[in-house]
């Protein structure tokens, strides 16, 4: 096992041959009688801790202590002197220095022992922290690097419909996920889900929405179909594990629309001439393993030239400002000037919401998926 290197610095000789006779037994010691000497040692011996005198000619030790960590940034220090004068103002200037201690000369030989033991206890547990969060964000880095590879491209075209969308992951791994896919001559389904919570598991589930929608292709990706398998997947998991959904499926032949909402903030439809902007209302609780044997409903509503779609999560309607959330209103106002959707609507709302943010960090994923007649 290496031993830890331990620098000391002190104009008196005999310190230094004390120093050295306490600390040598377990641990390899480099002495230095003056600066000069030290910062020239430095590079090739690498201490791991550093003991310095307050008092030297050249440099003080605190303004060694600065030299020398510009050289070997992350040495420790501690300072020693034999001035019985301004104590209290010299610990106070080395706790400022970020020292690790300050000790009185001539030191006690278990004192000096015991200190230099915990100080290099905790560089060793420090370093050890430092590779466990090293590991976690390249494992995280992984983890949402998996989690986006599920989602499919951001533009589409299918069976006649233009798809735009946009995902704004939040900084942990999050819950939310948008797919579409053709199910049949003329008509196209679309998916936006948001798990509850952060994190692995979130992350987790939303794999088994994906797999859920995917493994609808033989129901025809029927919104009512893909919600149920959703709903059968997410049993699995605890009652704080939950995913609302919208899943809209666009029949452009026979000028239909039919959705289900399982308590997902409303989407809404409107057409691009004008009109009123209808509400995807919920048709039926979350899925969750608190409802056994939920139901939803899944209306028809028409489809005509020139309609337009929008689906979106609560990482947008609950962007906050303060205690004020940006709200459907604001998304109303925003599809009113833009009625023709598409890529320039969702843009709009993401600068608006950041906008309304006030360039705070985001606590949730932001996703938006919008369709219309291309």
């Amino acid at each position: 096992m290496t031993r830890a290197r331990i620098l000391v610095v002190d104009d008196d000789a005999g310190m230094l041959r004390a120093a050295e006779r306490v600390l040598g037994t377990q641990y390899d010691v480099s002495c230095c009688q003056s600066s000069r000497d030290a910062l020239a040692r430095v590079s090739t011996f690498e201490p791991d801790v550093a003991l310095l005198d307050v008092r030297m000619p050249e440099l003080s030790g605190f303004q060694l202590r600065e030299s020398l960590r510009d050289l070997h940034p992350g040495l420790d220090v501690i300072f020693m002197t034999g001035s019985l004068n301004h104590l209290d103002a010299t610990f106070i200037r080395a706790i400022r220095a970020h020292a690790f201690y300050f000790i009185q000369k001539p030191f006690d030989r278990d004192v000096l022992l015991t200190l230099m033991e915990r100080c290099l206890e905790l560089r060793r547990l420090s370093a050890e922290n430092r590779r466990h969060t090293s590991r976690l964000e390249a494992e995280l880095a992984a983890a949402r690097a998996f989690q986006q590879s599920l989602l499919p491209p951001a533009s589409a075209q299918i069976e006649g419909l233009a798809i735009e969308a946009r995902y704004l992951p939040c900084a942990e791994l999050g819950g939310d996920l948008y797919d579409y896919a053709a199910s049949g001559p003329g008509r196209a389904t679309l998916l936006i889900a948001d798990v509850a919570g952060h994190g692995v598991r979130a992350a987790m589930l939303t794999g088994v929405v994906k797999a859920a929608f995917d493994a609808s292709h033989v129901d025809d990706y029927e919104p009512r179909a893909i919600i149920r398998r959703i709903a059968e997947g997410v049993r699995r998991f605890e009652l704080a594990r939950f995913v609302t959904a919208v899943c809209a499926r666009v029949d452009v032949t026979r000028g239909a629309l039919e959705y289900v909402n399982a308590g997902h903030p409303g989407g809404a439809k409107w057409a691009a001439g004008g009109g009123n902007i209808l509400r995807l209302e919920s048709t039926g609780p979350f899925a969750s393993a608190a409802f056994p044997d939920a139901r939803w409903a899944q209306p028809v509503l028409e489809w005509a030239h020139g309609d337009a779609l929008l689906l979106f999560t609560d990482g947008l309607s609950d962007t906050w400002q303060g205690d004020e959330p940006f709200g459907e209103e604001r998304i109303v106002t925003e599809i009113g000037r833009h009625r023709d959707g598409g890529g320039a609507l969702l843009d709009a709302l993401v600068d608006e919401a950041r906008r309304f943010a006030g360039g705070t960090e985001a606590g949730d994923d932001l996703t938006v998926i919008t369709a219309r007649l291309a």
